[in-house]
């Protein structure tokens, strides 16, 4: 036999047991994992679920480690069958008992930073910046976007604009975000409790009614209490509305936009083994993930990863800005396996008179439909088209939104005339 095809052979039985071994640690992560998330679902303690999960990696490895030796003299198998298989386990047990390197982001200081005890159980922080001149009687409430996605400092120096106008107004971070308390489980986070907080703020605030901004799951969050308090809401402003429709998933695109640098990055942070862990936990027993995956690391990473996707949501990648303080449970777990989705209050909006004002980016991930599903439900509203805006709308065209919201609240002539089809525009970079 030839050099050549001696070389050859060698080449592949090298390539077979380098698949085997692959195939084998595969198998022996897989089947850890999966006894991890069984005996999550029983005991929700880190003490009881991961011995469980590198119990069976070890299991696995070392008995495919022997199928694979075979043909080897049994004590070489059976020394190389103990050292691979510890050191898997050992691999294994660092990776998912090791913290996330991400550090806990404090949110900007944010001057006249306080708080409310609401009957609800929460502690929110809040600031207000009050009115100048002649003070209107009902106030600006400014709801953040995420859920858990609050921008304190960035919210009060756009919106105070409006306390200029009389108006006094109230940034707050909503439940389980920025400086407002995080809860001990994660099951009690909704859209529920969120609209039961903002029914509290307006007793505590004593106000009758009050005008409410909201921007993304913020919009839906104002959408949801209208229907519940349709007498307490004077004005309504929706910046890029989450959808109220069961059957859109264009919430699910966050990330279409963005390129294939930070989409690796992404992937790369989101896929971390404690990180995926955790998630993959939340799934099927919330309070085991909190229990392996507490608030500060698991808040820290998802800054890490808000960070990297925060392109997808700008026309223009340079109006991008860090993420601080954002909340993953107040985030993931109304969207994970064992939550209950959202009422369809579609009934509950139709008819009601509330005067409402729509903004809607040329370049947001969410669908056109989820912004027209308000206008058809809401019969005095009307929708800003602004050209040249991602999702986060006020962020990528300020001066247009700002104006027009001014206007809206005055009862001026709005600077910019309402888009009036219900098919999208030219130019129109979003799914319909």
């Amino acid at each position: 036999m030839s050099v050549t095809r001696v070389g050859v052979h060698r080449l592949v039985r090298i390539l077979r047991r380098g698949a085997r071994v692959l195939l084998l640690v595969l198998a022996a992560i897989g089947a850890g994992f999966g006894a991890t998330l069984g005996a999550a679902r029983l005991a929700p303690r880190p003490a009881v679920f991961l011995p469980a999960g590198l119990a069976l990696v070890t299991v696995v490895a070392a008995a495919g480690c022997w199928l694979v030796l075979r043909g080897q003299p049994r004590h070489r198998r059976a020394r190389s069958t103990v050292l691979s298989a510890a050191l898997l386990l050992v691999v294994t047990t660092l990776a998912v008992t090791t913290s996330l390197p991400d550090h806990p982001a404090t949110p900007p200081p944010v001057p006249g930073l306080a708080y409310w005890q609401l009957d609800t159980g929460s502690r929110l922080a809040y600031v207000k910046r009050a009115g100048t001149g002649p003070v209107r009687s009902t106030p600006v409430v400014v709801l953040h976007g995420g859920p858990g996605i609050p921008d304190m400092a960035g919210d009060v120096a756009f919106f105070g604009q409006l306390a200029g106008l009389g108006f006094d107004v109230y940034v707050y971070d909503q439940l389980g975000a920025g400086s407002s308390t995080r809860l001990t489980g994660p099951t009690g986070y909704s859209i529920d409790r969120d609209v039961a907080d903002l029914e509290q703020i307006r007793r505590v605030i004593g106000a009758e009614q009050m005008i409410l901004i909201g921007h993304s799951y913020g919009a839906g969050l104002a959408a949801h209490y209208l229907a519940g308090h349709p007498g307490r809401v004077a004005k309504l402003v929706l910046s890029s509305p989450a959808p109220i429709d069961p059957a859109d998933r264009s919430s699910d695109r966050a990330t279409a936009g963005l390129e294939v640098g930070p989409r690796l990055r992404s992937y790369v942070a989101a896929l971390a083994p404690r990180a995926l862990l955790g998630y993959a936990l939340l799934q099927v027993n919330p309070v085991a993930a909190h229990a392996y995956l507490g608030d500060a690391e698991a808040d820290a990473r998802n800054d890490t990863i808000l960070t990297i996707t925060a392109p997808a949501l700008h026309c223009s990648p340079q109006l991008v800005s860090p993420v601080h303080g954002s909340g993953f449970y107040a985030l993931q777990y109304p969207q994970s396996a064992t939550a209950h989705p959202p009422r369809d209050i579609r009934p509950a909006l139709t008819g009601l008179p509330t005067p409402t004002l729509i903004f809607k980016g040329s370049c947001d991930y969410l669908s056109w439909h989820s912004a027209t599903t308000y206008r058809q439900a809401l019969p005095d509203s009307e929708l800003i088209y602004l050209p040249g805006a991602g999702h986060n709308t006020y962020q990528d065209q300020p001066g247009a939104v700002i104006n027009a919201i001014r206007a809206f609240l005055t009862a001026q002539t709005p600077p910019q005339a309402p888009y009036q089809p219900t098919t999208p525009p030219d130019g129109y970079q979003g799914p319909p």
